[in-house]
């Protein structure tokens, strides 16, 4: 199962679960499109180099019993500083 991780590990920015705006990779990465499409390089994960896709949506009906993760991450890059 998903985490559902809270933020974008860019910009900091959140992403609650029905977030459109989120993006992951296999590794469940997680970038917010805008920072996906100005600061990593070439639109890819700079964590593992995979290609970033739209993060499913956990219907709400779920959530109560598969919570979304509060762990919040950030990137290291010079590009997210």
């Amino acid at each position: 199962m998903l985490e559902l991780r809270p933020n974008c590990e860019c910009c900091g920015r959140d992403l609650p679960p029905d977030s459109a705006q989120a993006l992951i990779c296999s590794f469940e990465c997680t970038w917010c499109r805008d920072c996906a499409g100005t600061r990593l390089p070439g639109g890819l994960c700079p964590n593992c180099g995979g290609n970033l896709v739209p993060r499913p949506i956990r219907p709400a009906g779920k959530l109560e019993r598969f919570p979304a993760s509060t762990t919040r991450k950030r990137s290291a890059l010079p590009a997210c500083s």
